[in-house]
């Protein structure tokens, strides 16, 4: 799962857990969708403490830096925006009013100790197993405490997190992100997760589907569950059966109100035949996959302990769509692992030609300390890795453009969601996850309507009613 850092915040559930006056609080997330929900579920545990969201960091009681350690340099963007936070703080409580800062998220997991000894501005370090406890960390720094909260925690943060904060008028989105599943014990060669999201867990059954009805009767439209491995989901059916991602899709599917399902991100490995049926008989979700597999070299799928070859995948693909011929396929590379020659990225470029992508990420390898993979000889040289990526990129965008071409002149249906640029636009979300540009009412956001696809843009669709 990845995006561009985005600053998230909650609305105010009009909650205060204390006779105190209102505090603000801004948050900045890095990363992946699940870090945006961490977000919003931490700004929802705050809210009970009378903290309200602000979106400047100049206006905050409290600044939140929930960070990602996937990305390249992670732990010095922290350091960085660290500092500038500090000179903040110094201006802050030479007025007397109080500024406090904490670090949450992977890079807060993997380098707590460390933030705490180089940053001393910093009042509390939280991990993503145990921000449930973020409130308690917060009182004991204010008494004068430095918290690092970093232990994996026994109890489940979810039961002790607060309900989600209800939304005020149109404030909820019409579409939203919901955790099922956290950590991952695939063990790839190059990946800090295990370390820093801990060993593979699902959230029960009753606990993901009282969560999607509280969102759905707020005018949600479409849940992305999410998950590291979010097809290794695994929970107990109403007979007391073992079931999988695949029955979890069906009993979501039966929520009143609820019309559009999706699901990321996936391990080739987890993708069983149950999963691949749901796909072609649960209409509301949605014909797209991410998939990742890195590399389309089998020598360096092995060394990166990916644990299933080139043509294993694209068997899997092959599979997918005969179930569901209209799907788009997403997927990640990496390029430039220690070891790869010309050859194995060659590879990676054939299998991108086979496979064909709607959409996909692509990165050079960066060494992450504590994996396996900083460890391997062989280590190829930045300049290699940039012109490879660069070639990758070129051909995968290449794709993209194909696939967007080829919606033009389709009928199909979108979400509406919100405001577009243009005055009487809103902006769309169709099946495959392009955002769709149609000239439509403001009342209408939440509707799903048919369209025609009449043009492309850099990074959208337009069209028409149909």
């Amino acid at each position: 799962m990845t995006q561009d850092s985005a600053e998230i915040t909650a609305p105010d559930d009009g909650m205060s857990g204390e006779a105190v006056a209102s505090r603000k609080v801004f948050i900045k997330t890095y990363g992946c969708q699940m870090n945006v929900y961490d977000s919003s579920r931490m700004s929802d545990a705050l809210a009970a403490e009378g903290y309200t969201p602000t979106d400047s960091a100049d206006d905050a009681d409290l600044v939140l830096l929930n960070t990602c350690h996937i990305r390249e340099k992670a732990s010095e963007k922290v350091f960085s925006a660290l500092g500038r936070l500090r000179d903040l703080k110094r201006s802050r409580n030479a007025e007397g009013r109080e500024f406090m800062i904490g670090v949450a998220g992977c890079v807060a997991q993997a380098e707590g100790e460390e933030i705490a000894r180089r940053e001393p501005s910093v009042d509390v370090v939280i991990g993503p197993q145990t921000y449930h406890r973020l409130p308690a960390a917060l009182h004991q720094a204010r008494a004068g405490k430095r918290v690092v909260d970093t232990e994996y925690a026994v109890e489940d943060k979810f039961e002790h997190l607060p309900q989600i904060a209800k939304a005020k008028g149109s404030a909820r989105s019409v579409t939203a992100f919901l955790t099922v599943q956290e950590g991952c014990d695939k063990f790839c060669t190059f990946c800090v997760v295990p370390y820093t999201r801990g060993s593979e867990v699902s959230r029960p059954l009753s606990q993901i589907v009282k969560e999607a009805e509280r969102l759905v009767s707020e005018g949600v439209r479409e849940l992305t569950l999410l998950g590291q491995n979010v097809n290794a989901w695994t929970g107990t059916g109403a007979r007391g059966e073992q079931i999988g991602l695949a029955q979890l899709l069906h009993r979501l599917a039966d929520i009143p109100g609820l019309a559009r399902l999706r699901y990321t991100t996936s391990h080739p490995r987890d993708m069983d035949d149950g999963l691949i049926a749901a796909h072609r008989d649960l209409r509301m979700l949605m014909p797209y996959l991410h998939l990742p597999i890195q590399s389309g070299s089998d020598r360096i799928l092995k060394a990166m302990n990916r644990r299933h070859k080139a043509d294993e995948y694209v068997a899997l693909i092959e599979r997918v769509r005969a179930a569901r011929p209209d799907i788009a396929l997403s997927g990640d590379f990496i390029v430039g692992f220690p070891g790869e020659t010309d050859a194995d990225f060659e590879a990676t470029l054939q299998l991108v030609r086979d496979v064909g992508y709607a959409q996909a990420y692509s990165f050079k390898y960066s060494e992450r300390p504590g994996t396996p993979g900083a460890e391997l000889a062989d280590q190829v040289a930045d300049a290699v890795k940039t012109e490879r990526l660069a070639r990758l990129q070129e051909l995968l965008l290449t794709q993209q453009r194909q696939f967007a071409e080829d919606c033009v002149g389709r009928v199909t249906d979108i979400l509406l969601e919100k405001p577009g640029r243009n005055p009487g636009q809103l902006i769309g979300r169709s099946p495959w996850l392009q955002s769709v540009n149609v000239d439509a009412k403001k009342s209408q956001i939440g509707d799903i309507i048919n369209v025609r696809i009449t043009g492309t843009g850099p990074n959208s669709l337009f069209a028409e009613m149909a």
